[in-house]
């Protein structure tokens, strides 16, 4: 018995000893006097963590004496790390006060109202994407990027020189507008290529709007708009780089430096693609991918006055070569019949600016221009445009009381010219289209209190061909409580047409285009419910978006790919058309270091024309979606990612008795990626592209007679050469390897 007790006793007294050689930590998290619940403290590079109750407080016992960092991170705030002390036997008292992060629950966003907004309070629902989330997956462009996000589809529309264009909620690339720092800088021949010459080094963030943004924006913002919105010099690195190379002979170079001359700030970015090795899986003799080399120069400009920056200029210039079509094609053979190939010279040169009156807060000129070159052989089909494209607009922002009034005069100038029908006179006199097309738009938000707002606009354009265009849209914003937002907005939209330089299937395969009538704008109307809910819980947090939208079009311009499979038949739909459907958007992420970013898209398509027949549209996939699954392991820092794209049948442009299905298999490019940093300035990273290595089947009709000389020869079907039947890269698994250096 004695025994037992003196067990006891030692016992008790060493963990008493044990006790007051050990300290504590309490507090309370606070931001402006109110409590912040759930937000994570950690002890870095240690096993003690703990979360802030309802009242902000926390708590953190049996701590070693010794000198640690202390790291408090909650959503919505920014991660505030600090020194402590701890001394055996002793509780101190670390109060901590957060300041609230705009870059999480609160970014700022431009693209819904054409002004700085955080995306709460924003009347338009908006999406926000970080460069962050596009590193998870390199790639080449801005084209290439957005297969990341939720309801956009890049998509390419010829197998041998890969043109493409973005798809929102399954409408066609020129019902997306596409914005370089809010200026319609890539349009109408742009859209063609002109995506894939965006570096993604040059992105600060991008925005996304689904449906009709015509109010603000013009035509060809029916669909949505995409603004990518570009790095500011005075907030970037002195010196970033990222290389990176795949199996498959593919590289990409992203090098970009900032400096200072005196209140002035710069940024110059250089990026360099080279894809020049030919390869075919399929063995159909032709080039899987398209062979590329692009070089691109990108420089911006801060200047500052004596009252803040009030000027703001960016230019860039892209040189692209690219060619695809029989492997024995070499440039020697460019426009002849002996070797088919598609080859394609493009030379741009932009400039974008800002500029606020002196003195005048409330009054900005936006500015822009762009000229575009393209020299391009499709088969021996020569096509060789160019196009000016001028805007500028004085914009006026003023807050009266609860108005916040929006007004601007915008006006657009285009010259373009090229070598085909399109720009021949009646007499058969070269004849460039010109567009002038000044307008006005007005709006005004009205907020009645913090839960309950309304935005209504419009907008007024003249156009020098087909008159007089008017644009409303209306909107409504509830939020019952700062976790809660729904929205509802309606509105028109209208879209000028420029067929030979939206639709280069008229060029590939040798179809000849047919334009039946003098084509009218597009109108459309659009309603669109979002509903926004962010939860925070002990562990993390999870960020649900919700919309419905339906968008109804009067006088679509209709392209016939199918009727006659040597020809291309445009004209005005005597019916209407329809896009309607549904996307969830879902972003977790765990205090152990797991995020999810996933989203879903279930959408119809279809148009209807004078005789009740319907129609799907093509390339418009019933369900598609997103998701990005990220780890990083806590001591090492080694993170994972594992990205991926799901897309559901669609309707393709298949020919009479094609041996082809009309509708495409479900199918899934997956990626993964593993990223080591060495250290705070130096990271290195490894992956694998199409995991699973899906290929499209049968992308070429008669790959073996481009040319159709030999149509009448064992071909009971009259099949003829075309390029057209796409709904997936045709590049199979590869590895790549890379490495991102910043000097800050």
């Amino acid at each position: 018995m004695k025994a037992i007790c003196f067990i006891i006793f030692y016992f008790t007294s060493l963990h008493a000893i044990c006790q007051t050689a050990t300290g504590s930590i309490a507090g309370r998290l606070a931001h402006q006097n109110n409590p912040v619940e759930f937000a994570h403290i950690v002890l870095l590079h240690t096993k003690f963590v703990t979360i802030s109750d309802e009242e902000g407080d926390y708590t953190m016992g049996d701590i070693p004496p010794g000198q640690y960092k202390l790291q408090a991170t909650c959503i919505g705030y920014q991660t505030r790390t600090l020194t402590v002390n701890i001394k055996a036997g002793e509780k101190i008292i670390v109060d901590i006060e957060l300041l609230e992060d705009a870059s999480q629950l609160q970014e700022v966003v431009i693209t819904g109202t054409m002004k700085e907004v955080s995306k709460m309070n924003s009347p338009i629902p908006v999406e926000v994407y970080a460069p962050s989330l596009f590193l998870k997956n390199p790639t080449p462009n801005i084209f290439e990027a957005l297969s990341m996000v939720n309801g956009v589809q890049p998509q390419i529309n010829c197998n041998v020189c890969n043109t493409g264009d973005i798809h929102i909620n399954g409408l066609e690339g020129p019902y997306t507008m596409i914005l370089i720092d809010g200026m319609p800088i890539v349009s109408s021949l742009a859209t063609v290529y002109g995506l894939a010459g965006i570096p993604n080094s040059l992105v600060k963030r991008i925005e996304v709007v689904k449906g009709p943004a015509s109010t603000l924006y013009g035509s060809e913002a029916v669909g949505g708009v995409i603004n990518i919105i570009t790095k500011e010099p005075q907030s970037s690195p002195k010196l970033k780089m990222d290389v990176y190379g795949t199996t498959l002979a593919e590289y990409n170079a992203d090098i970009a430096g900032a400096f200072k001359v005196k209140k002035s700030s710069a940024l110059v970015g250089v990026n360099y693609y080279n894809f020049w090795k030919k390869w075919d899986i399929n063995n159909d003799n032709f080039t899987d991918a398209t062979l590329q080399q692009r070089a691109s120069v990108f420089n911006k400009w801060s200047i500052y006055r004596h009252s803040g920056k009030n000027f703001s200029l960016a230019a860039r210039y892209v040189h692209e070569n690219r060619w695809g079509g029989e492997l024995q094609w070499t440039p020697a053979y460019r426009g002849s019949d002996v070797i088919y190939g598609e080859s394609i010279y493009t030379n741009r040169a932009e400039l974008i600016g800002n500029y606020q009156l002196k003195g005048r807060q409330d009054l900005n000129i936006d500015f822009s221009y762009n000229y575009h070159l393209q020299d391009s052989y499709y088969g021996t089909t020569s096509y060789l445009a160019d196009q000016h494209t001028s805007f500028i607009q004085l914009r006026w922002n003023k807050k009266i009381g609860q108005h916040d009034w929006l007004a601007g005069l915008p006006l657009r100038y285009t010259y373009y010219d090229d070598n085909t029908t399109g720009t021949l006179s009646a007499d058969g006199k070269n004849m460039p289209g010109i567009t002038f097309l000044p307008g006005f738009f007005i709006q005004d938000e009205v907020t009645f209190n913090e839960k309950f707002s309304i935005l209504a606009g419009a907008r007024y354009d003249h156009h020098n061909a087909h008159g007089n265009i008017f644009t409303p849209r209306i909107s409504f914003k509830i939020s019952p409580n700062p976790t809660n937002t729904i929205r509802l907005t309606g509105g028109s939209g209208y879209r000028v047409v420029n067929l030979f330089t939206e639709e280069h299937a008229a060029l590939t395969g040798a179809r000849q285009v047919i334009i039946k009538n003098n084509l009218d704008p597009e109108r459309s109307w659009n309603v669109n419910f979002n509903y926004a809910k962010n939860i925070l819980f002990k562990s993390g947090y999870l960020n649900l978006d919700g919309s419905l939208f339906y968008t109804y079009f009067t006088n679509k311009i209709i392209g016939d790919f199918i009727s006659d499979p040597q020809k291309i038949i445009y004209d005005n739909l005597s019916g209407h058309a329809v896009s309607r459907g549904l996307t969830l958007n879902a972003d977790m992420s765990l205090s152990n270091s797991f995020k999810v970013l996933a989203g879903i898209t279930l959408m119809d398509v279809f148009q209807i024309d004078g005789e009740g027949k319907t129609q799907q549209q093509l390339h418009a996939p019933g369900f598609s979606g997103n998701f990005s699954l990220s780890y990083t392991l806590p001591v090492s820092r080694l993170s994972f990612d594992l990205t991926g794209r799901i897309t559901g049948p669609m309707h393709l442009p298949v020919v009479p008795n094609d041996f082809r299905p009309s509708l495409s298999p479900w199918f899934s490019i997956v990626n993964l990626q593993v990223t080591k940093p060495i250290n705070q300035d130096l990271e290195i990273y490894v992956g694998i592209k199409n995991l699973f290595n899906f290929l499209p089947q049968d992308p070429l009709l008669r790959p073996f007679d481009p040319f159709d000389k030999n149509v009448s020869i064992n071909n009971p079907n009259g099949y003829t050469f075309d390029t057209s039947y796409n709904y997936a890269p045709l590049q199979g698994i590869r590895a790549l390897f890379g490495v991102r250096w910043t000097i800050r």
